[in-house]
């Protein structure tokens, strides 16, 4: 009864990895744990040790089958979510081939023996009274619920040291056990319905919004670029360097620059999740009402959805994507049609690129844009989103191809010269690629932002440097980490904005807007709602007047907005 789980547990685990390698001790006493819990349900379901043992050596061995197969088909494990697709998973299941591995066949023979010492056991509880043996299953299973429920606090994370880093599910699944990533993921598995949630009030709120989609008299190139944890430390505190690390987006955003928008953007991420941003800036859906930690990506995009290349592509727009980095990272490669774009350009389009560290350049990220622009037809406007990778953390190793330039008076913090550094070379490629259409004679419009902020590592000094203490931050100075600058540029003439403040959430719909395109009915609504809430992430939400709002408890507008996200994600 003992010692079965346990093997049970590290053969599961070696269908893929070697658990005593890559686990701690303590983590892997928690996944024991829920092995033990789960004989113990079993026994008093069946009354019998032998069928216990049995059933539950032969669940892991099915299902830790299908996980290595599903493994080396999508370099991910099963997930929770991967439950709303098991239809379309099994239509596509006689496309791949099957093969074994010999260390797979050891895991299975492994399995096999454990089945049959379990015929010999003897040991049952048949003769207990039903109430005593239903009382002790209730309290087991309201231990295994407890045990569910105790994977999910902060306080376990941290005192466990689990990695809870969703972007890497396989890397999650190694170091913390598959069956209890399974079950920390298991929290971000449904949204609850927003309060009075009905799919008909959802249309009544949406039917006085939107412009007759006809084709515009306009329609500019969009270039959007989502820099990669592009960001101006300055917000944070004053801090000398011995030179600007952005002058040109700093011209850009100067009050006298024609033809330009700009300002902050809050987003509702910070040192990762870059997923979200671009989730929020492309579908106008906000984090505020998705469970803190989940990544709509790989969780809840998993049908056509309506965002803003769709829209253009109704307008007669090719739309595509370009990201120098892995296609499956965040699921990009499955959800990107799905939102509408047509072509995405991943690291395998890309011949010979410079890099800056072991990125690909920013420079080299818009010699691809470039090219792709100059091979569309003429008369099919272009909407184009980047993704970048050259400023990714961490930001601490040397690298022959990186030099930093940019210092800070006062700080030795190798992590924020380096970052600053990566900064002044983002700020170097983007007035090239700027500089480029400002000679062309289709109109362009380009669209630049971060994602995120950098982690605390790398910003501490600047809080040093301003006597602040990163572990007890004001409320206004928690916010500052949560912004990045922005701006639209365009080759003719548009009505200029300075000092902007609006969430990722609103910029979609406002590139419309500004480009003199028609607005589909959520944009249209996105960009009235902005206009009483201007910030709604994640982290918080403003009101016109300046003032933070509970997003959890939202009324009015805000429900509103909920009950039509709701509606178009999960309705």
């Amino acid at each position: 009864m003992i010692v079965i789980p346990i093997l049970n547990f590290y053969l599961f685990e070696l269908y893929l990895y070697e658990p005593w390698e890559n686990m701690k001790p303590s983590i892997q006493l928690l996944n024991i744990a829920l092995f033990e819990l789960l004989m113990v349900i079993f026994l008093f379901i069946f009354g019998s040790v032998k069928w216990s043992l049995i059933l539950q050596s032969a669940f892991f061995m099915v299902v830790g089958l299908a996980n290595y197969y599903v493994m080396s088909f999508r370099s991910a494990p099963i997930m929770p979510w991967d439950l709303y697709s098991i239809g379309t998973a099994l239509s596509v299941a006689d496309n791949f081939e099957y093969k074994l591995e010999g260390r797979v066949i050891l895991v299975i023979i492994g399995f096999f023996i454990l089945i049959a010492v379990s015929l010999f056991t003897k040991f049952d509880i048949k003769k207990m009274p039903l109430k005593w043996r239903g009382g002790c299953l209730l309290i087991f299973i309201c231990l295994l619920y407890g045990y569910v429920h105790m994977l999910h606090l902060d306080s376990t994370i941290v005192k466990f040291g689990i990695y809870d880093k969703l972007f890497t599910p396989a890397v999650m699944s190694k170091r913390d056990g598959t069956a209890a990533a399974f079950i920390m993921e298991l929290k971000y598995i449904s949204v609850d319905k927003p309060s009075g949630y009905d799919s008909e009030k959802a249309q009544d709120i949406l039917a006085d919004y939107g412009d007759d989609i006809t084709q515009p008299e306009r329609r500019p190139n969009i270039i959007v670029v989502m820099n990669e944890a592009f960001s101006d430390l300055s917000v944070l505190g004053q801090f000398e360097t011995n030179e600007d690390y952005m002058p040109f987006i700093r011209s850009l955003m100067n009050k006298d620059t024609q033809n330009v928008v700009s300002g902050h953007l809050h987003v509702s991420v910070l040192g990762g999740n870059t997923a979200n941003t671009e989730f929020e800036f492309l579908t106008g859906n906000t984090m505020a009402f998705l469970p803190q930690g989940s990544i709509p990506y790989q969780q809840y995009v998993k049908s056509e959805t309506v965002s803003l290349a769709s829209h253009l592509k109704s307008l007669g727009y090719d739309t595509c994507t370009v990201h120098p980095y892995n296609s499956t990272g965040w699921d990009r490669n499955k959800v990107y049609p799905l939102l509408g774009f047509d072509n995405s350009y991943f690291i395998s389009s890309f011949v010979n690129p410079s890099r800056i560290r072991k990125y690909v350049s920013d420079s080299s990220c818009y010699d691809k844009i470039i090219e792709l622009y100059e091979k569309k037809d003429k008369d099919t406007p272009l909407f184009l989103f980047s993704v970048t990778m050259q400023n990714h953390s961490s930001y601490t190793e040397d690298f022959d191809n990186f030099v930093p330039e940019i210092s800070v008076k006062g700080s030795n913090s190798k992590a924020l010269n380096n970052y600053l550094s990566l900064i002044k070379i983002s700020d170097t490629a983007v007035s090239e690629l700027v500089n480029y259409f400002a000679s062309e004679d289709e109109e362009t419009v380009i669209i630049f932002f971060g994602d995120h902020q950098p982690t605390n590592s790398v910003v501490s000094d600047i809080w040093r440097l301003n006597g602040k203490n990163g572990s007890r931050l004001s409320d206004d100075d928690e916010a500052k980490r949560y912004t990045v600058p922005f701006f639209v540029w365009s080759n003719f003439d548009i009505d200029e904005e300075y000092d902007v403040e609006i969430s990722a959430n609103y910029l979609g719909a406002k590139v419309l807007d500004i480009c003199g395109l028609p607005l589909y009915d959520y944009a249209d609504y996105l960009l009235h709602l902005s206009e009483e809430y201007p910030i709604v992430t994640g982290v918080r939400t403003i009101d016109a007047d300046g003032s933070v709002t509970d997003i959890k408890n939202a009324e009015g507008a805000l429900n509103d907005y909920a009950v039509l996200q709701y509606n178009r994600m999960f309705d």
